[in-house]
């Protein structure tokens, strides 16, 4: 079993990164893109079988290690 963990910013939280990802897209002559979020995704690679309890103990490894809850938030899927 898979699971998919997105992290980003919360909204209202400054992305430096995503201003200068959206400013060198346009200075390359991508001026559709007016603005930028960066983030990231975790794969983990899981045992056991039932993806409920996975999703639960994935969720808790994002509040306790893999998300900074006050600034970040984050998705978790899980895949068979």
């Amino acid at each position: 079993m898979k699971a998919i963990v997105q992290i980003g910013l919360k909204p209202g939280v400054l992305d430096p990164q995503g201003r200068a990802i959206a400013r060198s897209l346009s200075d390359l002559g991508f001026e559709e893109v007016t603005a930028a979020r960066q983030g990231k995704v975790i794969e983990l690679d899981l045992t056991g079988e039932d993806a409920g309890t996975a999703e639960q103990r994935v969720t808790e490894m994002c509040e306790k290690l893999l998300a900074n809850t006050v600034i970040e938030s984050y998705s978790v899927k899980i895949e068979s």
